[in-house]
């Protein structure tokens, strides 16, 4: 298989499991996915020259907010797979290990803590949130799941499609 379509195939897996990871946190703990719709909005600001809100939620919703912050969720998730394979090259493609994987997964824990959090309003790290370090741990465990998703992809993407 293409590198290309099998790195792609790799961040929407992962991704997925991200979102069924949220499902099944709501469903046992009451804690709700994230709602990639702010996300959307966030972004829709952006060409208008507004990249950092004090509470997005309180901005002005933008038409396609729901479409773009989902879109961005998964192609964000395909950059980060690209970002692994970046890394650790075909060799990791073709014998998928949980080291690398989860170190991506757990390393892009800072794109929302320095980027995503600030622009959105919620400080660095969660910081201007009721509970930061609640916020914090919910982040890493997600970004730890997307890495466990792109050890699980891989495999699955190696196991259909042997190299």
């Amino acid at each position: 298989m293409n590198q290309l379509i099998q790195t792609i195939f790799l961040g929407i897996g992962a991704t997925a499991v991200t979102d069924m990871w949220g499902i099944v946190r709501k469903q046992l703990f009451d804690i709700p996915p994230p709602n990639y719709g702010l996300v959307g909005r966030w972004i829709a600001h952006m060409p208008h020259g507004r990249f950092r809100h004090i509470a997005i939620a309180a901005a002005s919703p933008m038409r396609g907010e729901h479409i773009i912050g989902w879109a961005a969720h998964y192609l964000i998730g395909i950059a980060f797979a690209a970002l692994l394979v970046g890394i650790w090259g075909r060799a990791w493609m073709e014998h998928p290990t949980l080291g690398p994987a989860l170190a991506v997964g757990i390393g892009t824990v800072a794109a929302p803590f320095l980027l995503m959090q600030p622009g959105m309003g919620a400080g660095i790290a969660a910081s201007r949130t009721p509970n930061p370090n609640a916020a914090r741990l919910q982040s890493l465990i997600m970004h730890a799941v997307f890495g466990l998703g792109l050890y699980a992809t891989g495999w699955a993407t190696h196991l259909v499609y042997p190299t």
